[in-house]
């Protein structure tokens, strides 16, 4: 059996660092996932709070130029004006249970002349947003809504060309369209106490914890085992040799045990063998043919 010398050699270190490596990276994505698991129980908590609250009047949760508040998400707000339907902004790429679709994004002119953006729901149509045709128009005249409050997007998805965009940003639809416009915008839950007709209503999150448990301890499953499998490797080339060595001691063997196969067996004589029958030997004298002669 070899000593543990062996683990000094460039191949081992360099073996050893890769490993400490990985092992420090999983041990890092486990932690992310954990901590991914805290923010998730945090919003849910934030979620459950405010879903059992009484609608807040608009202004005293959002404000023009003011991001929507962690606390405020999902908070129910209500608001009361008039719908600027000529300023409808579509949300390309939504789906719904496989189906691909828009949502409606109409701004509700307050009494006091700031818009709210209303996502009024969603429909089922071109996912580019292209055709318009099928969007029902919002109620004329004065009307009182009231709906879950939704923090902005960010990056390039929020950009806004011909009505259009990704993610609702409260900044770039405000200027967009040229309106002053609170920050955030709500998802809605009824207009006058009934929801938008010929539109899906918005869909509650979903309240629970997500995989980020069971993500998390596999990644620290897989710093285990890389840390085992160093550990075996050299308990077996301690033991055993180099792989390489034994690879070759193999082939080696396997060689010579092929041409030990191949040998033709050997008589044990240099003499010849003879046949003593004159029929069969090659010396016999030749037999008389049926004619007599010789």
């Amino acid at each position: 059996m070899r000593s543990w010398g062996f683990l000094l050699s460039r191949r081992w270190v360099l073996f050893a660092l890769t490993v400490a490596a990985l092992t420090a990276g999983t041990i890092w994505l486990g932690n992310w996932q954990f901590d991914r698991l805290t923010d998730r129980k945090a919003d849910n908590e934030v979620v459950r709070a405010n879903e059992t609250k009484e609608p807040a009047p608009v202004a005293d949760v959002l404000a023009v130029g003011r991001a929507v508040e962690d606390d405020d998400e999902w908070r129910l707000v209500e608001a009361t004006g008039t719908y600027a339907a000529e300023d409808t902004v579509v949300v390309r790429y939504r789906t719904r249970d496989g189906l691909s679709g828009i949502d409606v994004v109409v701004p509700l002119v307050t009494t006091s002349g700031t818009a709210l953006l209303v996502d009024r729901g969603w429909l089922e149509a071109r996912p580019d947003g292209t055709d318009r045709s099928g969007i029902p128009d919002p109620p004329d005249g004065e009307v009182t809504v009231t709906g879950w409050v939704r923090a902005d997007g960010t990056g390039d998805s929020t950009e806004v060309t011909d009505q259009s965009t990704r993610a609702v940003s409260s900044t770039k639809i405000g200027a967009a369209l040229g309106r002053e416009v609170y920050g955030g915008s709500i998802e809605l839950r009824d207009e006058d106490g009934s929801p938008a007709e010929g539109l899906e209503p918005v869909e509650l999150p979903e309240l629970d914890n997500g995989p980020h448990f069971f993500y998390g301890l596999q990644w620290w499953f897989f710093g285990v085992l890389a840390v085992f499998g160093f550990f075996y490797l050299a308990w077996d080339e301690r033991k055993r040799g180099p792989r390489g060595e034994r690879r070759n001691r193999t082939t080696r063997t396997t060689r010579a045990a092929q041409r030990a196969r191949t040998m033709p067996p050997s008589t044990g004589s240099s003499t010849p063998v003879r046949n003593d029958a004159a029929g069969e030997s090659r010396k016999a004298a030749a037999r008389p043919n049926s004619s007599g002669s010789p």
